[in-house]
């Protein structure tokens, strides 16, 4: 039975780049590495070395040169199993994620695993957290500094993180002898768990902190301070760098993201950076003409309105939008004007207006004028 294609167990064309296949294994090795799939724990074991394999080969210029010329053949006449995996750096593709470790850590938990070794004894990088902030169009507009209040996890004041008893000292941990791993043989290669016992530390705490019990953090209530660039909408993620959580033995903390929400407004509707605004206008100034106050986000400003404008009719104000969240100018601001029926007329005002309607007949009309046309052409 001839052996799968290397590139199709990675879900590659021949010729992929070096970021395609560290992208490609780092992927597939999340997805069904064993412990992740407990219910299926063999086809996961058996796919997690078919693409570690095809990784260790496709990774190396010198193995995936004769891998691209020879296929299989140029691989198993000059590599036994345990040559292919030789060498191979599969702890690099996780780089900038906190290491291989880390990154199962986070889905698996503090149990965690390090499939090539590489431990979690390091510093490691403290946890993202997120919070929300609710703001007025005007301050979208304008930009604004909010504070918001939330608890964090930070280094023990007392211990400064190390979880033990200042001046009490940590004993060698017996189960994994200070690694802070315990290894088990999975086939062609060594599987590397965090050790239970110190979580990875390598040493014990034999007399804990009294103000973080051992644990290196306590929770503190911070003001962070947040500021909002003019231009924002909902839905915008703003990042606070450094205000997460604290990270574990000296490590970065994480960061603060902010999820932005604009309240909506009385008087505008936001579409992108373009505000639309509705504006009554009587008839007489519909039918005359006239010059009319508009509101903006600036404060009001003077419109004209010409002669025999139709309910509906929008009229464009430059730059009385909102701003470009990017530097890249103002939107426009539509204002569309709806004219008013007058209601509660007297006897007069309703002789005025009925002679008016006999005087104007269908002439002054353009929009009925129009619609009569039409259908009498529909019944011709």
């Amino acid at each position: 039975m001839s052996k799968p294609d290397y590139y199709e167990i990675l879900g590659l064309e021949k010729g992929a780049s070096s970021d395609q296949i560290k992208k490609a294994y780092r992927r597939l090795a999340l997805k069904y590495h064993p412990d992740k799939n407990p219910g299926n724990h063999k086809e996961a074991e058996s796919r997690f070395k078919e693409i570690s394999e095809a990784y260790a080969v496709l990774s190396d210029p010198q193995k995936k040169g004769l891998y691209d010329q020879y296929g299989h053949a140029g691989i198993d006449s000059r590599y036994s199993t345990e040559d292919i995996f030789r060498g191979a750096d599969f702890s690099n593709i996780f780089g900038g994620m906190g290491g291989l470790g880390d990154i199962f850590g986070q889905i698996f938990g503090d149990a965690g695993f390090d499939v090539f070794g590489g431990g979690r004894r390091g510093p490691r990088r403290g946890s993202h957290i997120g919070t929300e902030i609710e703001i007025t169009l005007q301050e979208a507009a304008k930009g604004v500094k909010k504070v918001v209040r939330l608890r964090r996890h930070e280094a023990c004041p007392v211990c400064r993180g190390e979880g033990a008893k200042p001046g009490s000292k940590k004993l060698t941990c017996p189960e994994c002898r200070g690694t802070g791993q315990v290894q088990a043989m999975g086939g062609f290669f060594t599987i590397s768990r965090t050790c239970a016992r110190c979580n990875g530390e390598g040493k014990i705490i034999q007399t804990p902190c009294i103000k973080c019990r051992g644990s290196g953090r306590v929770k503190i209530e911070r003001k962070i301070h947040v500021n909002i660039p003019a231009g924002v909408d909902t839905g915008l993620r703003l990042r606070v760098s450094g205000e997460g959580e604290a990270g574990a033995k000296g490590g970065r903390p994480g960061d603060l993201y902010v999820d932005i929400y604009v309240r909506q407004d009385d008087m505008f509707e936001r579409h992108g950076n373009d505000l639309v605004c509705g504006v009554p206008i009587s008839f007489a100034q519909a039918a005359l003409g006239a010059e009319i106050e508009v509101p903006t986000l600036n404060g009001k400003v003077r419109m004209k309105v010409p002669a025999g404008t139709q309910s509906g009719k929008i009229f464009r104000i430059r730059a009385k939008g909102m701003p470009d969240l990017h530097g890249y100018g103002r939107g426009d601001e539509l204002v569309k004007v709806a004219i008013e029926t007058p209601t509660g007329l007297n006897a007069r005002q309703k002789k005025l207006l009925e002679g008016f309607a006999k005087e104007c007949g269908e002439n002054v009309n353009p929009i009925s004028r129009s619609f009569i046309e039409k259908l009498k052409k529909l019944f011709q």
